[in-house]
């Protein structure tokens, strides 16, 4: 087996293959992915026998975790998309803030949509929504993008069940209730500082909206056949967070008995998405102009290659641990007198910034420190959301995500590092501070 400071180059070589091969030669994440994993096995000195065990095993106990959760939250995304639910919440949230306000309006309107739906998508589904207001409130694009886009990458970054914090709250093991809890609350002020006062400070003088758009960017989504009511789109969205969030504080108790241990059951992550699943198709039937069957298709479709590449990452992810470099990587700096959240933050922005995946990021860093967040002396939470934090911010060119704001609010690249690059990497810096706040009260509040 290679020992020392061989394992961080060859770390940091697997780090740049995976670069060069997603970003240079177009290889799809999960090829990548498994490809450097079975290379790094070999240069590492892992027996032959034994790599691809180790692979197989990592992909598997990546998805016992959530491949199931992947899969019935992209279909719950899937019809409240299409039920014109996610419109419905924005145009609410705008009536109540007001035009003044857009920008607060619009990045919470972001962050609540984010937690169902991948950003992508939500992005996609919302730009009409900050095209029209940005002409009727008079305000900037580029206010309106920064706010979108921030509060959409946060929760998205931060609040499970969307996939990269989910699989990070299973790979430190920390209570999946209590993570979405803790991670809405130093979601707040993040989206705030670099959503709300950040974008109306980068989009002084700005241009508005004007009528002409991008190309591929016209097409409007169908409208439903009947329009959905508020309480119902609120209800649903919120609907899997309210059970999960229940379940876990059941779980605290000492209270035992039939009623109890059958909340608790039907809070448990994987049946509270599933329920949640079932009421979504029932109650959206008269506002889809689509059948549900052909949305789940549609969902299956994208959420494919998302299962995979998680299993990907997890196989990734084990073959550094078995190989020595986790342990060694994570041993050399901690020796730097490196506070363990600090570090956290930063290998899960390092491999964001060159995986351009916020996704990769996390399942990789998790991946590697979760296990070790016992003998860090880490609590698994604040572990769970300083890695969180540092996969929001650092999005370069090589992710989609920063096209997909470039093209559809019809920004120029330096505009699109302003809004996008800069607030995201802001807002990942507030959740770190939110989390070393929280880290003041550890064995004081619940779950921390």
């Amino acid at each position: 087996m290679v020992t020392g400071n061989l394992l961080i180059f060859i770390f940091l070589l697997a780090i740049a293959l995976l670069f060069l091969l997603i970003i240079r030669f177009k290889w799809e994440p999960f090829l990548a992915l498994i490809g450097v994993s079975l290379l790094v096995g070999l240069f590492s000195g892992v027996p032959l026998q034994e790599i691809p065990v180790v692979i197989t095993e990592g992909f598997g106990d990546s998805l016992a975790g959530v491949g199931l959760l992947i899969g019935l939250g992209i279909m719950i995304g899937q019809l409240l998309g299409a039920s014109g639910a996610i419109q419905k919440i924005g145009h609410v949230l705008l009536n109540i803030f007001g035009a003044k306000r857009a920008n607060t309006a619009v990045a919470y309107t972001g962050a609540l949509v984010s937690i169902p739906v991948f950003f992508d998508a939500a992005f996609i589904i919302l730009i009409n929504l900050i095209r029209s207001l940005s002409r009727q409130a008079k305000v900037s694009m580029v206010t309106l993008t920064t706010a979108l886009a921030v509060g959409l990458i946060v929760t998205h970054g931060v609040v499970p069940p969307t996939p990269g914090p989910l699989i990070v709250a299973d790979n430190t093991k920390a209570d999946l209730g209590f993570f979405i809890l803790y991670g809405l609350l130093v979601s707040i002020p993040a989206i705030l500082v670099a959503g709300v006062w950040y974008g109306k400070w980068v989009g002084k003088n700005k241009p508005i909206y004007s009528d002409e758009l991008t190309e591929g960017a016209a097409e409007e989504a169908k409208a439903p056949r009947k329009e959905i009511g508020a309480g119902l789109s609120f209800g649903l969205l919120l609907l899997p967070i309210a059970l999960i969030v229940t379940g876990a504080i059941l779980e605290l108790s000492s209270y035992d008995n039939v009623v109890v241990n059958a909340i608790m059951f039907i809070g448990e992550k994987n049946t509270a998405l599933f329920i949640s699943l079932l009421v979504t198709a029932y109650m959206l039937r008269p506002y889809l102009n689509e059948k549900p069957s052909e949305l789940y298709k549609e969902a299956i479709a994208s959420g494919g290659l998302i299962i995979l590449i998680s299993g990907a990452g997890g196989s990734f992810g084990a073959i550094l641990n078995s190989s020595g470099i986790g342990e060694y990587l994570v041993e050399v700096m901690t020796g730097w007198s490196m506070p363990i959240l600090l570090l956290a933050f930063l290998f899960s922005q390092i491999l964001r910034a060159t995986l351009g995946n916020t996704t990769l990021a996390l399942i990789t860093a998790s991946t590697v420190l979760g296990p070790m967040a016992a003998d860090l002396g880490a609590s698994p939470l604040l572990l769970g959301l300083a890695i969180c934090a540092g996969g929001i911010g650092l999005s370069l060119p090589n992710d989609s995500g920063f096209w997909v704001v470039s093209r559809f609010a019809n920004l120029s690249v330096q505009d699109t590092l302003k809004t996008w690059t800069a607030g995201g990497t802001l807002a990942g810096v507030t959740v770190l501070a939110m989390v070393y706040v929280l880290s003041l009260f550890q064995g004081i509040l619940p779950g921390i």
